[in-house]
């Protein structure tokens, strides 16, 4: 409760910071709802942390994977169905990305294979004609 109040008030210190700068005002209604989103948000970013490291100590990893982050949005059917849809838009965009670079390293290779031959060939004309 005292780390809410506390919160609010540096809130509502801000917000009378922005008011009088930008020669704006605040209802008291407005900062109790920043105050409330601002306390909330801070207590899930804590809960995520938390989760994530209990998740990843259980598994015996270091690393968060996608499927720890639908692990823990599967309650919520619409969250769940956007994080699965982002991570194969971005598992598809890997792909790509992995598919040009091996196209411009083969492209590179094959560049550098054509110059060794044109050499081994200048260099037995050259010979031919000595």
């Amino acid at each position: 409760q005292r780390l809410k109040a506390a919160v609010h008030y540096t809130v509502g210190c801000l917000c009378q910071d922005v008011a009088e700068d930008k020669d704006v005002q605040f209802s008291k209604q407005s900062i109790a709802a920043i105050s409330e989103i601002t306390f909330r948000q801070c207590g899930t970013e804590v809960y995520f942390k938390g989760y994530f490291l209990i998740l990843c100590r259980h598994a015996k990893r270091s690393t968060v994977t996608t499927e720890d982050v639908k692990l823990l949005a599967r309650r919520s059917t619409s969250l769940l169905k956007y994080i699965t849809q982002k991570s194969e838009e971005i598992t598809s965009n890997n792909m790509v990305q992995k598919e040009k670079k091996k196209k411009k390293s083969s492209a590179a290779k094959e560049g550098r294979a054509a110059g060794e031959q044109e050499a081994a060939v200048t260099e037995s004309e050259d010979s031919n004609v000595a």
